[in-house]
């Protein structure tokens, strides 16, 4: 993992709403996610809508770049008791109970499909949300229902097409997770890999337009790490596997763990209207 210093914007931001302070994980993750908010160049006084806000890295940075005037939905199909080493309910609490608060309204155990809203938000964001769906064709369906309701689509996704060799581990662990959930049933983080392209072309078949794409540093985040050592937690897993699978993972496995200077993927960025 590469070093990490905290920004002027991360400081700021700590020091303002007394939130993730001597947290060093949460300030790791909450400066990549102010990081993405820039990239998605969000205003003051924005109506946003968040699909996946997990446990509210994203949905504070967005409260923060919003201002007082804006306004962020935030909504996960999880529950709130899902998610360690605070669950979903908790982290969300955390973040109601700050300044932030009353700019935020947090929908835990909703799927977006079936969330009723007469609102035209300026803006949706899905970030580090889209591992999480069970199917391409629920993914679609996201898009296609966020083209009715909001005037532009911010994506940001882990980068597959890894930029150096130290995040080749981090590639193959989330690729070991996503064959674990072909054949085994679970609530892991990661059930399908979308790479950029097939991101791109599921938005543009709902009507968006692509504006503008970038990357993000993600080196740093621990992320990859944490995938990695789950991938080594179920390698036992693939005894179960056919005989095909077996051996591609067990390749995987080996130059996964390699020695190497470790680094979490990049993430990219899509924006469309």
């Amino acid at each position: 993992m590469t070093s990490f210093q905290s920004s002027d914007q991360l400081n700021h931001f700590i020091h303002t709403y007394n939130l993730y302070k001597g947290d060093t994980i949460q300030q790791f993750q909450l400066n990549h996610r102010m990081e993405l908010v820039n990239a998605f160049q969000v205003e003051k006084g924005m109506r946003i809508i968040e699909i996946g806000c997990g446990q509210g890295d994203t949905t504070a940075a967005l409260a923060n770049a919003v201002g007082e005037n804006g306004k962020i939905v935030a909504i996960d199909i999880a529950k709130e008791d899902y998610g360690a080493p605070l669950t979903l309910g908790q982290a969300n609490q955390v973040i109601k109970q700050s300044p932030l608060g009353d700019r935020i309204s947090f929908y835990l155990d909703t799927d977006f499909l079936e969330f009723e809203t007469n609102e035209t938000f300026d803006m949706a964001i899905l970030s580090h949300s889209s591992w999480y769906f069970n199917s391409p064709s629920q993914l679609q369906k996201y898009f296609s229902k966020l083209r009715r309701i909001t005037k532009k689509l911010c994506f940001a996704e882990w980068d597959l097409a890894y930029a150096n060799i130290q995040q080749r581990p981090h590639f193959l662990a989330a690729s070991i997770l996503a064959l674990y959930s072909n054949f085994v049933s679970n609530d892991g983080n990661i059930q399908h890999l979308f790479d950029k392209r097939q991101i791109q072309t599921y938005i543009e078949d709902v009507g968006f337009n692509i504006i503008d794409q970038s990357t993000v540093d993600a080196t740093y985040l621990q992320d990859g790490d944490w995938e990695r050592s789950y991938a080594n937690s179920i390698r036992e897993s693939f005894s179960e596997a056919s005989p095909m699978i077996q051996t591609l993972v067990e390749s995987y496995y080996d130059i996964m763990n390699q020695p190497s200077n470790f680094q979490s993927l990049n993430s990219f960025v899509l924006s469309a209207i």
